[in-house]
């Protein structure tokens, strides 16, 4: 995302306070010495701007591993890279719907859930949900949702709606996500429709609102989108949650809004693809990501909402009453997560591959 997107730095802890936080096992880690795997290489594959070094170097050298980490900008991306090589990563992130796709497209190995004790520090609403009942392929990393970003000192007029980000006056002043899903899906939204909308029809009538909307957009950043918010290059942004949020920190004269039709909301998960060459290994990672002051320690680097119900009380009350983080009720319900469309996804591609030309 976050990433997402999530996507989304002020630093975290010195790095000699955090070893002694996570060495001493604090935090709710139930892996014991006799049971963790002490050498070898970890393939890790996730967003851009969405774990710390400072973690990953804190489990290299709690379990005496190595861990090659690379990252990707959209889950499209990850899941041609994990179609076209087998065995290549341990462990991958994977929000909702892709989790859904690749169950059903088999290219992931089913967690050991008495391996990954941890998973009980997961609030039970992110748990056992429809793209992977009874969290047999995922677990639960970060979640948030795609928000609109605006100057208000350039534009101080609020933003009630999608239909407001067609307005001319932003022509050239946009940063948007480069996320299929997520444009697509604002425009569906601007219509009435759902976020997973199989109908030609209607998918066509959003690929002609995109059109619309093609001149307001000067760049395409779903890895920093903050950053050309910050620094003044684009005065309006549809943009991860903590994005917005650390763009808010450096610069007052941003404010974040939620369309009244409704968020496009995500979770994203921790996943093990098929023929990973490290189950056990990547089992020992999302345990150990899993736990409590480890999963605060990401959430002060990338403050998307964090599921893991235990994490909480060591994340600051700043971020916890952020309104953009953890957005009130009201607006909850009227979000909408993103589901497999089946065969319609090709449509999808279609339209996204000519909107982006």
């Amino acid at each position: 995302m976050i990433g997402k997107k999530v996507k989304r730095i002020a630093s975290i802890c010195l790095a000699t306070l955090i070893t002694g936080v996570m060495l001493t096992g604090c935090g709710g880690s139930s892996s014991s010495s006799s049971d963790s795997t002490s050498g070898g290489t970890l393939n890790v594959f996730n967003w851009t701007e969405y774990l710390p070094k400072s973690v990953i170097n804190e489990f290299e050298k709690k379990y005496n591993v190595k861990v090659n980490y690379t990252t990707y900008s959209s889950n499209e991306e990850m899941l041609a890279k994990i179609q076209a090589s087998s065995g290549q990563y341990d462990v991958a992130v994977a929000s909702d719907y892709m989790v859904d796709i690749m169950r059903k497209q088999k290219l992931l190995e089913e967690i050991d859930t008495s391996k990954i004790t941890n998973l009980k520090n997961i609030d039970p609403a992110y748990k056992n949900l429809s793209y992977d009942p009874g969290n047999k392929y995922s677990a639960p990393y970060l979640c948030g949702d795609a928000v609109v970003v605006v100057n208000t000192k350039k534009f101080p007029q609020d933003i009630t709606s999608y239909s407001d980000l067609w307005d001319g006056k932003f022509k050239g002043q946009m940063v948007v996500l480069d996320d299929e899903r997520a444009i697509i899906g604002m425009a569906l939204k601007k219509l009435g429709y759902s976020l997973n909308e199989t109908d030609p029809a209607k998918l066509n009538q959003a690929k002609e609102e995109l059109k619309k909307l093609r001149p307001n957009i000067k760049i395409f950043d779903s890895d920093s989108p903050k950053t050309s918010l910050i620094n003044g290059e684009a005065s309006v942004g549809y943009v991860w949650t903590a994005e917005a949020a650390l763009a808010e920190k450096d610069n007052k004269d941003l404010k974040t809004f939620f369309p009244k039709e409704g968020m496009y909301t995500f979770e994203d998960n921790l996943i093990i693809p098929k023929n990973a060459k490290n189950k056990k290994l990547a089992q020992e990672f999302i345990n150990f990501i899993l736990e409590p002051k480890v999963s605060a320690e990401i959430s002060k680097a990338y403050p998307y909402t964090n599921p893991n119900e235990a994490a909480r009380k060591y994340i600051s009350p700043a971020d916890l009453n952020n309104k953009t983080l953890y957005p009130d009720k009201d607006i909850v319900n009227k979000s909408e997560h993103v589901k497999d469309v089946g065969d319609a996804t090709k449509l999808y591609d279609s339209i996204w591959t000519q909107f982006k030309q």
